[in-house]
């Protein structure tokens, strides 16, 4: 348990920053979830709306940090290749 104010401070402070960073988390699964249903529906011009949608939030993850820079280029890439080869 912390016992100086610094570290009582700090354990407040962590607490916020989760609660932040745990919503940042939720509403970027949920613009994933919505490319995945897009591209499971088969519709095209939805998935890749859905997409241009998501590339924002989940590179403002980036920015706040609640992501790595490249697991967000790594599911970006992996979500525009599997849209676009819906063309096919």
């Amino acid at each position: 348990m912390a016992n100086s104010p610094q570290a009582k401070k700090r354990a407040r402070q962590n607490e916020r920053r989760f609660a932040v960073n745990k919503a940042r988390r939720s509403r970027i699964r949920t613009f994933l979830r919505k490319v995945e249903e897009a591209i499971a529906s088969g519709d095209q011009t939805a998935a890749a709306a859905a997409v241009k949608e998501a590339q924002p939030e989940l590179m403002r993850g980036v920015s706040k940090g609640v992501f790595h820079k490249n697991t967000a280029a790594r599911k970006m890439s992996r979500l525009t290749a599997r849209v676009k080869a819906m063309q096919a």
